[in-house]
């Protein structure tokens, strides 16, 4: 099997992300969908498009155990 292409670290970029409970501007890279704030530690979620991990039968043993269960919300 050949490694998911969504899985290339070379292709991970930062973003900004607000948050919604002090206003404080953190990164978050784009393969995660949750950051603890820096300055409040609240948990600061960003909206999440669906992708593979959403319909594909695979995605489970492709991005690994861990990684599923944080995309799919169970940790």
């Amino acid at each position: 099997m050949n490694k998911c292409p969504g899985q290339d670290s070379r292709k991970v970029q930062v973003e900004n992300i607000t948050c919604g409970k002090c206003g404080y501007v953190a990164e978050i890279f784009s393969d995660e969908i949750k950051v603890r704030c820096p300055k409040c530690k609240d948990l600061i979620c960003k909206e999440r498009l669906p992708s593979c991990v959403d319909w594909c039968k695979a995605a489970r043993d492709c991005i690994g155990e861990e990684k599923w269960n944080k995309l799919k919300g169970g940790g």
